[in-house]
């Protein structure tokens, strides 16, 4: 089966202010990779806007309600320190989230093996009532409940391997034993979270910490010796990766050593287990990842093992 690619051009039209990270191009280094011939085989499919019952799965509704209320119609608005609103955001983070259910729906009822959306703003720093960190929406969670709610799945397992750890994802499953989150991260680092003793309320909170100047060596014991034995053990019905890229050595916003070949091997050995345990069902969301180069070629690498299921 097929692998399903989501994107739509709303991702361009979230704006920050000059030198801000998180910007539209990050969208266009990740399209212009995934153009090249190897990638001829993809489905391409445009994203969905999200309806707000949807996002709801994971948010109160008055979070989400606040957030839509908070868009402005010119300019540029602060939510917090480093996370801000222009007109075309709340268009972006509606299809962000779209882009995540639209890839459960595919994934769950067979037509794709797995799926990659290639959206922002990113999404796992959104806690149920709080946006930071870039994020407004949780995307991994929505995807998660989405396959709960819609698709009778049981167990969904979430591997986190963006740098900065995925608090916003602990925090909505923190006591949710039908969901497995665990992540690997520099720390220390923002957001100031996910050390080795927060393990959730049923023990379903993993984290494999790393430290600056870590590289591929320990990213991969650290997958191998702790994450990837427990989401085997879970049994998940299906696995879905906040796909960060700013773990690449070349990335601004951190000190990890990774390369691409080190998202491919991850990739794959997710793959593996999928395969035992879920059909294969993956469905991948991109996350972080600053450097246009090490972006886009962390990303094609994902994407390409993907394929090769």
């Amino acid at each position: 089966m097929p692998t399903l690619l989501l994107g739509h051009m709303a991702a361009l039209d979230h704006q920050t202010p000059m030198g801000h990270p998180e910007r539209p191009d990050r969208i266009r280094a990740v399209e212009r990779a995934l153009e090249d011939e190897c990638f001829s085989g993809l489905i391409r499919e445009q994203a969905p806007r999200a309806k707000p019952e949807t996002i709801a799965l994971a948010h109160p509704e008055a979070y989400v309600q606040a957030i839509v209320a908070a868009a402005p119609r010119t300019g540029i608005v602060r939510i917090d320190a480093d996370t801000r609103m222009s007109p075309g955001t709340l268009e972006a983070v509606l299809r962000g989230a779209g882009a995540a259910t639209q890839a459960v729906d595919e994934v769950m009822t067979g037509k794709v093996r797995n799926a990659f959306s290639a959206m922002r703003p990113p999404g796992h720093h959104a806690e149920r009532t709080q946006a930071m960190g870039f994020c407004f929406f949780n995307n991994a969670a929505i995807a998660a409940r989405h396959a709960q709610t819609a698709h009778g799945a049981e167990r969904v397992a979430i591997v986190d391997w963006d740098v900065h750890h995925g608090n916003g994802t602990q925090d909505i499953f923190w006591s949710d034993p039908s969901v497995l989150y665990a992540s690997t991260h520099q720390m220390p680092l923002y957001p100031g979270t996910g050390a080795v003793s927060e393990r959730g309320e049923h023990g379903t909170v993993v984290n494999a910490p790393l430290r600056a100047g870590d590289g591929g060596d320990l990213f991969r014991e650290a997958l191998e010796t702790v994450i990837l034995p427990r989401v085997e053990a879970f049994g998940p019905d299906l696995i879905v990766i906040s796909a960060g890229f700013d773990a690449h050595w070349r990335d601004p916003l951190a000190n990890l050593q990774l390369t691409e070949a080190d998202f491919a091997w991850a990739t794959k050995k997710l793959m593996d287990i999928a395969e035992r345990r879920c059909g294969g069902r993956i469905v991948s969301l991109l996350e972080g990842g600053y450097d246009l180069e090490g972006l886009a070629r962390s990303a094609a690498a994902h994407v390409k093992t993907l394929m090769q299921g």
